[in-house]
């Protein structure tokens, strides 16, 4: 019998993130979709979660983890997940790694800073 460490028939993992209009918002999408490239979790539609897309939420529900990254402290994707009755997740938080809203123009650093700090919060 192997070892086997792969994710085969294992739950997804889900990223939600703020793609808002501000910069800060813009850094947030630009993190969850290289942590979805790099395959270790997939970007899934915040939208569809606030809209009550029904095949969504299901999805969501059955996800191994959920990751929330937020550009401000408005946390409007933890907001948007907690009213859709998503209790359980990490958060990533940008103002807390000393962006702000309007003075963090998108950089490869900032998106880098922001896949390293939600890699370290996805199990397994």
């Amino acid at each position: 019998m192997s070892n086997c460490s792969c994710s085969c028939g294992a739950a997804p993992k889900y990223v939600f993130s703020c793609s808002g209009a501000a910069d800060v918002g813009e850094v947030a999408d630009q993190a969850s979709r290289e942590l979805s490239r790099q395959g270790k979790v997939k970007m899934f539609c915040l939208a569809g979660i606030g809209g009550r897309i029904s095949g969504m939420v299901k999805s969501a529900e059955a996800a191994d983890q959920i990751i929330a990254i937020d550009g401000c402290p408005l946390n409007c994707a933890r907001k948007t997940l907690e009213e859709a009755g998503f209790s359980k997740f990490e958060h990533v938080k940008l103002h807390e790694l000393g962006m702000k809203k309007g003075e963090s123009p998108v950089s490869p650093e900032r998106i880098t800073m922001v896949v390293n700090e939600a890699s370290q919060l996805i199990q397994g």
